[in-house]
Parts: structure tokens; C-alpha cells; sequence
């Protein structure tokens, strides 16, 4: 027990420690407000498509891709969606806080915490397939929060097919998709000059990502936070991850899949959900209350959830 609890430790601490240095070195002043705002758009559209199209171009496509997998991460979305959503109308009536609410609940920072903690628990060659349920679970997300985020304030007249298929095909995670398929598929070797270079770009990419987080962080809101903040941090951290994580278990997923799948169900609220919060007329800091909240408890979730999961043999 003692070593599966230091193992546990192990994987997650160095990801919390350093939003942990984040965060002390924004109250500290070594870093500021526009150097987090910089390094998150550097991440999200130079250094994190980098480690995604790296990962990618090396791996052997015909053994990465698990549609079974992927369509049982779907189906368990986009139920825990439903339900979430038919489980707040008679609780919470402001529509502007029921989207928040909802969107809060569902959407995980994936790309972030969930690569940092895949890449301590099973090192980077598990990168490659959870690099996968990347660019399948990300066109799903965009379009769940735009319709959450739109349909419980009425505001259909945003609701547009158009903007919403542009955002997710420009993704720069997803282009990282498109553009190293071809490079597996065809077993395309790149020079040795852009390995080395794509590799110092993606080794960047979560270590920026996670002082990032650390650095946008307000403590002080905690105390501010209602309980609509705690309830959807609740069901994001600790029911959405039992259940399906649970359900996954009962068809036969085990190991790499399983803890993959573990920790995208149990990632904490992904931060551009704010963004999306603030850009459509939700309510913003209710979405920063739960993304703070989150991200604060999953250190204990997740560490929980790895710490259960390894005891049993299941990863």
C-alpha cells in the first residue's frame, strides 16, 4: 500500500508543484498578468500542436486509434451532458449560471493537466494515444459548450453552424492532428534538424502550460465561490470519473486505456471555458470559480483515483 501511495505521489505532485510555482511566482511578482496571458497562446498555438504533431508523426496509426474507445468516450459525454443539464433545470433558473454551471461540469483541461499526469504515470509513448482522443474529444467539446452556452440564455440568433465548424477546424490542436497523420500514415521520416527542434518546442509546452494555470489562479475567490462552483467542481472531479471510469472497468478496459480514460473524465474544468463563458454573456466569474475550485481538488481526485486504480491492478 505504502508504495502505491509514493507511486501515486510521484506522478502527480511534479504537475501540481509546478502550477504551485506558478502561482507563488505571480503573487511574487517574478511573473505578471500579460506573461500568462503571452505563454498560454504561445502554448496553445505553437508549443502544445508541436508535442501533438510530434507524438503523432512517430506513432503506428493502425494500433493507436481504438474506435470502440472512442465512441464509448463520446456516448459517456454526451450522457453525463444530458443528464447534467436535465439535473440543474429545476435548481438553477438564471440561464446565464445553468450554462456556466453545466459547461463546468463536463469539460475537462485534457490537454494540460490530463498530458502532464499520462506523461508521468505511463511515460510519453502514452502521449501518442491520448494525443487521439485529443482530436476526437475536442470538436465535441467546442460544440456542447456552444450549444450550452447559448440555448439555456435563448440567444439563438449566436447559435451559428458556420463560426462554431471554422473555430474547430482551425484549432491549432487539431491542424497538429491533420498535418502528422500523413507523416504515420506513410511512415514519412522528418529531418533529423525539425525532430530536435520539435522536440524542444515540446518539451515546453506542459511546464509553460502549467505555470500558466498556477499564474491565473486567484485564491482569494475561494471565499467568494458559491455552491453552484462547488456542485459542478463536485460532479466534474468526483461523479463524472466514478461512473465512467466504473462503466469503462465493466467493458473491459484496463491499463493504458483505462488510466487514459481516467483522467480525461477526471481533468479538472478546462480554462478556456471562461473564455467561451465571458465571450458569450454567462456568467464569467462563476466560470472562474469552478476552473479554480477544480483545478485546487483534482490534486486530491485524481491522486485518489490513480493511488485506487493502482492498488486494484487495474493500471
Amino acid at each position: 500500500m505504502i508504495e502505491n501511495i509514493l507511486f501515486t505521489a510521484n506522478i502527480v505532485s511534479p504537475v501540481f508543484l509546478i502550477i504551485a510555482l506558478g502561482y507563488i511566482s505571480k503573487k511574487s511578482g517574478i511573473i505578471n498578468e500579460n506573461f500568462v496571458d503571452v505563454t498560454s497562446k504561445f502554448v496553445f498555438s505553437v508549443s502544445l500542436p508541436t508535442l501533438i504533431f510530434m507524438q503523432i508523426s512517430e506513432m503506428d496509426l493502425s494500433k493507436a486509434i481504438n474506435f470502440p474507445q472512442i465512441i464509448f468516450i463520446y456516448t459517456g459525454t454526451i450522457a453525463t451532458f444530458i443528464l447534467i443539464w436535465l439535473g440543474s433545470i429545476p435548481f438553477i433558473k438564471d440561464g446565464r449560471d445553468r450554462s456556466v454551471f453545466i459547461q463546468g461540469a463536463f469539460r475537462s483541461n485534457f490537454a494540460i493537466v490530463g498530458f502532464a499526469i499520462i506523461s508521468n504515470l505511463f511515460g510519453s509513448s502514452a502521449l501518442g494515444k491520448a494525443a487521439i482522443i485529443l482530436a476526437f474529444i475536442l470538436p465535441l467539446y467546442n460544440i456542447l459548450a456552444v450549444i450550452v452556452l447559448t440555448v439555456p440564455m435563448r440567444h439563438t440568433n449566436q447559435l451559428s453552424f458556420y463560426p462554431v465548424m471554422k473555430e474547430i477546424i482551425l484549432n491549432p490542436l487539431i491542424l497538429a492532428v491533420i498535418f502528422g497523420i500523413p507523416f504515420s500514415y506513410f511512415s514519412i521520416n522528418l529531418p533529423s534538424i525539425v525532430i530536435t527542434t520539435g522536440n524542444y518546442l515540446s518539451e515546453l509546452a506542459l511546464p509553460l502550460a502549467l505555470i500558466g494555470i498556477g499564474g491565473s489562479l486567484n485564491l482569494e475567490q475561494i471565499k467568494k465561490a458559491s455552491a453552484l462552483a462547488f456542485t459542478s467542481s463536485l460532479i466534474k472531479l468526483i461523479v463524472i470519473p466514478l461512473i465512467l471510469t466504473t462503466i469503462a472497468y465493466g467493458f473491459g478496459y484496463t491499463g493504458v486505456d483505462l488510466g487514459i480514460m481516467f483522467i480525461l473524465f477526471a481533468s479538472p474544468t478546462a480554462i478556456v471555458s471562461f473564455i467561451m463563458a465571458e465571450a458569450m454573456g454567462a456568467n464569467s466569474k462563476l466560470a472562474g470559480n469552478i476552473i479554480l475550485i477544480s483545478t485546487l481538488g483534482s490534486v486530491f481526485t485524481i491522486a485518489t483515483g490513480i493511488l485506487i486504480l493502482k492498488s486494484l491492478g487495474l493500471i
